[in-house]
C-alpha cells in the first residue's frame, strides 16, 4: 500500500496569520517570526503597517512555498563577488577588511548560515540598473524568489492534482495569480539541460531593459520585476481592470477569441489563443483548438483553424508533452487503486507521481504568467509576452523527463516487483547524464521495497511477501523435514538485474539458516547474536549504496550476515547433533569401512542367512548384530551411534534366501535428516547391498581354499581324484584373483578416493548446501563406479553372473569333495573291516564282497570324468561371463573402469581368446601412449 505523506513546510505557520491591517496587540512578541518579517516589509517599502498588508501576505506565501534551491550555496563564491564588487567601486580598503572579517568568521562556529547571510547583503547591496519606478526598489529582492537550476527529484512525497486551470479561474484578481505564483517553483526548467540553458523569460514590463552578463542574474532580475510588479497590481492608482479584475478589451492589441463555437467557415486562430490551449492540453485537457484524436491517438489541432503553418507544426510538437503525460497519468491512476500491484509497483507510482508533481509547478508558473498577462493588459505583440517558440523552449527538458517515463511505463506493463525493479534498473544504462540521474532516483525509490524485504529476511528470517514481490518463495504446505530442501526456493524472475545470482543465493541461505535453526534445531538464539552486523537505519542510503556500490558496500552487508549464518549453524550441527560423527558411522556400517566387526558378523550370520528368506526373524537377527557389536571394536563407538543401527529385511521374492535379503539400516532424523535424506539412504542401501555381496564372495572363496587345503591331505589316498582337484584349485584361484582386483578397485579407488575428497569439501564448507552438495557428489560418485547407476546396467548384469558362478563353483565343490569324501570312507570301512576279520582269523573278505567292493570303486572312478568335465562347463561359462565384462570395461567412458580391466586381464589371457578385446585393448593402449 502506498501512503501519501504531507510534505514539510518550514514556514507553514505563518499562514494562519491574518493579514488585515491592524492596531498593535497589546503585549507583541518583537522576536516573532511574523513581526519580523512585517517589519522587513515596512523597512523595505518605507510605508506603515497598514500599507504594508498585501505585501506582507505575499511574503508570508514566499517563505511558506515549498522551493528548490534558487543558486549554488557556495559561501566561497559568494563572498568573490562581494570582493569583485567592492573593488569595482574602486573601495580596495573595504574589500581587504571584508576578507580579514570574512576568514575570523569563518574559523569561528557561532553561525551556521554563513552562505545565506553573505548571500543577503550581496543581494542588498545590489544597486538595480533600471528605469526609475516604484517596483524598482525591491524587485531584486523578490527575484530570489524563483529557481533558477532546481531539479525535478526533492525527496518528498504530495500526492500531484491536476490544476483546475479552468476559465473561470482566468478571471481572478491579481492578488490571487499573484498567491498562486508565490506557492510554485520552475523545478523543471534547469540549466543543467542537453543543449544548454534555455533562454529566460523576458519581463512583463514594457520598456524594461535586459543586462548582458550573467543570465541567471538576467533571470532573476525579471522575474523579480515581474513579482514586485504584482505586490503593487492591486493599488488603485496602478488598477486598468474593472471591479471584478477583468481586464479591458483595448489595452490588448490581440484580441481574445471566444470560447464559444463558431459553426462559419474557418476560424482565424491567434497564437494566444493557442498558448492557452496548449496549456490545458499540458494537463490532458482538450482546448478549443487542439483536441485528442481517438483515432490517431495523438492531440491535432482542428482543419478548420485558420493557422499557417509554423504555428501548427510548433502547436503539434507541443501537444505532444499532453499526450506524454496522459500516458503516464493512465497508469498511475489504473495502477495505484490496485491492490495486487504491491509495494514495488506502489512505489513506481509514488516516483511517478513525484516527476508529474514537478512537472504540475511548471505548468502552475506558466499559468499564473498568462494570467498576469490577461489581468494586467500586457500587449502580446511584444517580445515580454508568452509564445509558443518560448513555450518550446522552456518545455524541452521536461519532454525529455516525460519521455523517459513513458519509455518506463511501457517497459513495465505487466510486470510487479523485483521484475519491475529490473525493467527500470534497464533504463540506468545510458550515457544521457540527466536521464541517468532521473531512472537512478526512480530506481532508488522502487528498489526500497526490496531492500526491506531483504533486510527482514537476512536479519529476522521472516518473510511478508502477500504479492508474491520478492524473489524468496516460501511454500507453507512443505513439512519441517524437508524445509532446507523444499520450503524455500528463488524466484528467478523476480531477482532485481541489480543483484547477481551468487547474491542471491546468499540471501536465500542466510534467511532459510535462520528458520532452520528456530524450527528444526530448536535453536532460539536472536539473529543479532549470530550476526554482528546491525541492520542499517537509512534504507534511501542503502539504496544509494546498492547502486553505487554494489561490490563493496551493499556486498559487504550481505556477504558479513551470509557467513556469520552460516558458520554459526554448522557450528550447532557439529556441536550439538554431531553431524561429522554420523558420516563416520555411515561409512563404517554401512559401506563396509569396520573390518573386523563385518568380518564377525557374517561369521555370526552365515547359519542363519543359509536358510530360506521366508524363515528368519528380525529380533533373531538384531540379536545376532548387538553380539557382533559387543565381540568386536564397534563396542567403543558412541551410544548414540550404536541406538541407530538397526537391521534391516528387504522385500523377500521367491527362492531367496537370507543372504539375498539381508542389510544394515542406519536411522536418521531430525537436522540430520537434512544431510541423509530418505533418497541419500536408499543410495547407501544399494550400495551396502552389492559391497556385502561383494564381500559374501570373498568369504566363499576363502572357504572353497581352506576346502582345497584339507582334502588335499585328507584324499591324498585317492590318486584317481587328484586331477579333480588340479581343475577346482585352477577355477577358484581365477575368481579369487578376479574378486581381489574388484574389491580392491571397489575399497580403494571408489571408496576411499570418494570419501577422501568428500571429508575435505566437508571440513572446508561454508554453507550447509555445501555440505549436502558434496554428500550428494560422493553418492553419486560411488553408485556411478559401483556399476549401480542406469549407464552401467550390462556391466552389473555381468558382475553378477560371475558372482553367480562363484556361487556354482561351491555347491559344486561341495558336492565333489561330499562324493569323494564318502568314497574315501567306505574305502577305510572296508580295509578295516578286512584287518578285523583277519585279526579274529577268519578270510578278510569274501569273493562277494570283494567283487562288490571292486564294482563300487569301479563306479566312483568312472563318475570322475563326469566331474571334470562338469568343471570344465563352469570354467567355460566363468571366463565367457569375465570374457564379457571385460569387452564392456574397455568400452566404459569412465577411465577408472577402462584401467580395471588391465588388472583383471594382467596376462592377456582373455586378450588371446577374444578379438573384440584385443582391438579394444590396442586401441585403449594407443590412446595411452599419446597421452
Amino acid at each position: 500500500m502506498y501512503f501519501w505523506i504531507k510534505p514539510f513546510e518550514p514556514y507553514a505557520h505563518f499562514k494562519t496569520i491574518s493579514t488585515r491591517p491592524r492596531a498593535r496587540m497589546a503585549t507583541p512578541d518583537q522576536k516573532s517570526p511574523n513581526v519580523l518579517l512585517q517589519s522587513l516589509c515596512c523597512r523595505i517599502l518605507g510605508r506603515s503597517e497598514a500599507d504594508v498588508a498585501q505585501q506582507f501576505q505575499y511574503a508570508v506565501r514566499v517563505i511558506g512555498s515549498n522551493f528548490a534551491p534558487t543558486v549554488e550555496r557556495d559561501e566561497f563564491l559568494v563572498a568573490e563577488k562581494i570582493k569583485k564588487e567592492l573593488t569595482r567601486q574602486r573601495r580596495e580598503a573595504d574589500a581587504a577588511l571584508f576578507s580579514e572579517l570574512h576568514r575570523k568568521l569563518h574559523s569561528q562556529g557561532v553561525l551556521k548560515n554563513k552562505w545565506s547571510i553573505l548571500y543577503l547583503l550581496l543581494s542588498l547591496s545590489e544597486d538595480p540598473r533600471r528605469q526609475p519606478n516604484k517596483v524598482s526598489s525591491y524587485a531584486a529582492l523578490f527575484a530570489q524568489a524563483l529557481p533558477r537550476d532546481a531539479h525535478s527529484t526533492p525527496y518528498y512525497y504530495a500526492r500531484p492534482q491536476t490544476l483546475p486551470l479552468n476559465y473561470q479561474e482566468r478571471s481572478t484578481p491579481s492578488a490571487q495569480s499573484s498567491g498562486s505564483l508565490g506557492s510554485s517553483g520552475i523545478s523543471s526548467i534547469g540549466v543543467h539541460t542537453l543543449n544548454g540553458p534555455p533562454p529566460p523569460p523576458p519581463s512583463l514590463l514594457p520598456g524594461q531593459s535586459h543586462p548582458g552578463p550573467g543570465m541567471g542574474d538576467c533571470l532573476r532580475q525579471q522575474l523579480g520585476a515581474r513579482l514586485a510588479w504584482t505586490l503593487t497590481a492591486s493599488q488603485p492608482s496602478l488598477q486598468t481592470t474593472t471591479s471584478k479584475g477583468v481586464p479591458s478589451a483595448a489595452s490588448r492589441n490581440v484580441t481574445r477569441p471566444r470560447r464559444d463555437g463558431d459553426t462559419g467557415g474557418a476560424v482565424e486562430v491567434t497564437e494566444a489563443a493557442l498558448v492557452r490551449d496548449i496549456l490545458y492540453v499540458f494537463q490532458g485537457i482538450d482546448g478549443r483548438n487542439v483536441k485528442m484524436s481517438a483515432a490517431d491517438n495523438c492531440y491535432k489541432v482542428e482543419g478548420k483553424a485558420n493557422l499557417n503553418k509554423s504555428l501548427r507544426d510548433t502547436a503539434m510538437r507541443l501537444a505532444e508533452l499532453g499526450w506524454l503525460h496522459n500516458k503516464i497519468r493512465k497508469y498511475t491512476d489504473q495502477r495505484s487503486l490496485d491492490r495486487s500491484f504491491g509495494l514495488v509497483g506502489q512505489s513506481f507510482c509514488a516516483a511517478l507521481h513525484q516527476e508529474l508533481k514537478e512537472y504540475y509547478r511548471l505548468l502552475s508558473v506558466l499559468h499564473s504568467q498568462l494570467q498576469l498577462e490577461d489581468d494586467q493588459g500586457v500587449n502580446l505583440g511584444l517580445e515580454s509576452s508568452l509564445t509558443l517558440r518560448r513555450l518550446l523552449v522552456w518545455t524541452y527538458d521536461p519532454k525529455i523527463r516525460l519521455k523517459t517515463l513513458a519509455a518506463l511505463v511501457d517497459h513495465c506493463q505487466g510486470r510487479k516487483g523485483g521484475e519491475l525493479a529490473s525493467a527500470v534498473h534497464a533504463y540506468t544504462k545510458t550515457g544521457d547524464p540527466s536521464m541517468r540521474s532521473l531512472v537512478q532516483h526512480i530506481l532508488s525509490l522502487v528498489s526500497h521495497p526490496v531492500l526491506s524485504f531483504l533486510y527482514r529476511w537476512i536479519y529476522d528470517g521472516e518473510l511478508e511477501d502477500t504479492h508474491h514481490e520478492f524473489f524468496v518463495a516460501s511454500d507453507p504446505t512443505v513439512k519441517t523435514d524437508r524445509l532446507w530442501h523444499d520450503k524455500y526456493t528463488l524466484r528467478t524472475s523476480m531477482i532485481p538485474s541489480f543483484m547477481t545470482m551468487d547474491q542471491s543465493r546468499k540471501v536465500l541461505l542466510i534467511g532459510k539458516s535462520i528458520n532452520f535453526l528456530h524450527q528444526v534445531c530448536h535453536d532460539q538464539t536472536p539473529p543479532t547474536k549470530m550476526i554482528a552486523v546491525t541492520r542499517s537505519a537509512e534504507p534511501l542510503q542503502d539504496a544509494a549504496d546498492l547502486f553505487t556500490d554494489l561490490e563493496n558496500a551493499f556486498q559487504g552487508k550481505i556477504d558479513a550476515a551470509y557467513f556469520e549464518t552460516s558458520k554459526y549453524l554448522l557450528d550447532v550441527l557439529s556441536r550439538k547433533y554431531s553431524l561429522l560423527d554420523h558420516m563416520q558411522a555411515v561409512r563404517r556400517y554401512l559401506l563396509l569401512g569396520q573390518g573386523d566387526f563385518i568380518r564377525h558378523l557374517m561369521d555370526l550370520l552365515k547359519p542363519e542367512l543359509a536358510r530360506p528368506a521366508t524363515t528368519l526373524y528380525q529380533h533373531n537377527l538384531t540379536g545376532i548384530l548387538e553380539t557382533a557389536v559387543r565381540a568386536t571394536n564397534a563396542q567403543f563407538d558412541s551410544p548414540e551411534i550404536l541406538k541407530r543401527l538397526d537391521v534391516r529385511l528387504l522385500e523377500i521374492s521367491p527362492g531367496d534366501t537370507g543372504w539375498d535379503v539381508f542389510s544394515l539400516d542406519y536411522h536418521v532424523d531430525g537436522p540430520i535428516a537434512t544431510v541423509f535424506t530418505r533418497e541419500c539412504m536408499s543410495h547407501y542401501l544399494r550400495v551396502f547391498n552389492f559391497l556385502w555381496r561383494a564381500k559374501r564372495m570373498e568369504y566363499i572363496l576363502t572357504d572353497i581354499r581352506k576346502g582345497h587345503m584339507c582334502n588335499a591331505k585328507l584324499l591324498r589316498n585317492l590318486p584317481e581324484f587328484s586331477g579333480v582337484l588340479h581343475h577346482c584349485h585352477i577355477l577358484a584361484s581365477e575368481m579369487v584373483h578376479f574378486i581381489h582386483q574388484m574389491q580392491y578397485y571397489i575399497t580403494f579407488e571408489v571408496l576411499e578416493c570418494s570419501w577422501d575428497e568428500l571429508w575435505n569439501q566437508v571440513r572446508q564448507a561454508q554453507d550447509l548446501d555445501h555440505i549436502i552438495a558434496a554428500h550428494e557428489a560422493f553418492l553419486g560418485t560411488v553408485i556411478s563406479r559401483c556399476l549401480l547407476d542406469a549407464d552401467s546396467r550390462a556391466l552389473l548384469n555381468q558382475l553378477r553372473a560371475v558372482f553367480d558362478q562363484i556361487i556354482e563353483l561351491q555347491s559344486t565343490q561341495d558336492a565333489i569333495c561330499r562324493a569323494a569324501v564318502e568314497e574315501l570312507q567306505r574305502r577305510l570301512q572296508f580295509e578295516d573291516k578286512k584287518k578285523q576279520r583277519e585279526a579274529e582269523g577268519q578270510w578278510g573278505v569274501t569273493a562277494a564282497e570283494e567283487e562288490q567292493e571292486n564294482q563300487r570303486v569301479q563306479e566312483f572312478r568312472e563318475s570322475i570324468p563326469k566331474m571334470c568335465s562338469q568343471l570344465r562347463i563352469l570354467t567355460h561359462f566363468y571366463q565367457g561371463v569375465v570374457q564379457q565384462f571385460l569387452v564392456l570395461l574397455t568400452t566404459s567412458p569412465d577411465e577408472s573402469l577402462r584401467f580395471l580391466s588391465f588388472r583383471l586381464d594382467f596376462n592377456e589371457h582373455y586378450r588371446a581368446r577374444e578379438p573384440r578385446l584385443r582391438v579394444s585393448l590396442g586401441a585403449r593402449g594407443r590412446r595411452s601412449s599419446h597421452t
